[in-house]
């Protein structure tokens, strides 16, 4: 186990990494207090594969339906969003 300060550890952080990738644990310290561990990742599990979901995930048809409109106002959702516009308008603080 090293002990390095945060100056020798920017100065040197190649060779810090180095020792760490062999398996040495880096402690990096703000004058003599540690704040920090330098150690090797690990192996990575697995590799990401592309189309490994495929036939795991369905979306439904409603998913590509238009979302309703109120017949009011076209163009604005029916509801709370509706009622929040309105709200703001009257606030004075709505751009259109």
């Amino acid at each position: 186990m090293s002990i390095v300060t945060i100056h020798q550890a920017k100065t040197n952080l190649s060779r810090l990494i180095e020792k760490a990738f062999e398996g040495e644990e880096v402690i990096i310290a703000r004058g003599s207090k540690p704040v920090a561990r330098l150690v090797p990742l690990g192996e990575v599990k697995g590799k990401r594969q592309p189309g490994s979901l495929k036939g795991k995930l369905h979306v439904g048809p409603e998913f590509f339906e238009p979302l309703p409109v109120s017949d009011d106002e076209p163009g604005v959702l029916p509801g709370s969003l509706r009622s929040a516009r309105l709200k703001v308008a009257r606030q004075g603080r709505f751009d259109s």
